[in-house]
């Protein structure tokens, strides 16, 4: 067992996003393992379009979220979970004029990034 302390966890600006985002790697996974992290967006801030090759799980913590993909865009509220499977091209941020938090857990390491999603 380990625990990993939040307050140890480096907290960096996002250089993947539209829109100021903070985010907190509470557990750095090594290729294949789980990693966890909080990602805050300021108002309407929201990921590039990205993809993932494990799977991805997002539990929204605070704020109102947007999730798209080719197909369609969700919204969720605090205590929604969404699930992202491996290879899903997608893209995750806050609603225009609210903040949103949420804690990202991804399986078999990084994403591969792409461009900034159009409004």
């Amino acid at each position: 067992m380990q625990l990993y302390k939040a307050s140890d966890a480096p907290a960096s600006k996002g250089t993947t996003f539209t829109g100021d985002v903070t985010l907190t790697r509470l557990l750095a996974g090594a290729e294949g393992d789980i990693g966890v992290s909080s990602v805050h967006f300021e108002d309407g801030a929201r990921t590039n379009w990205h993809d993932h090759p494990g799977e991805q799980v997002l539990y929204i913590v605070a704020g109102e979220a947007r999730i798209g993909t080719a197909d369609e865009e969700l919204r969720a509220s605090p205590g929604d979970v969404v699930h992202l499977p491996a290879g899903q091209r997608h893209w995750h941020g806050a609603v225009a004029g609210q903040s949103m938090t949420h804690l990202s857990i991804t399986t078999a390491g990084p994403p591969t990034w792409y461009e900034a999603p159009e409004d």
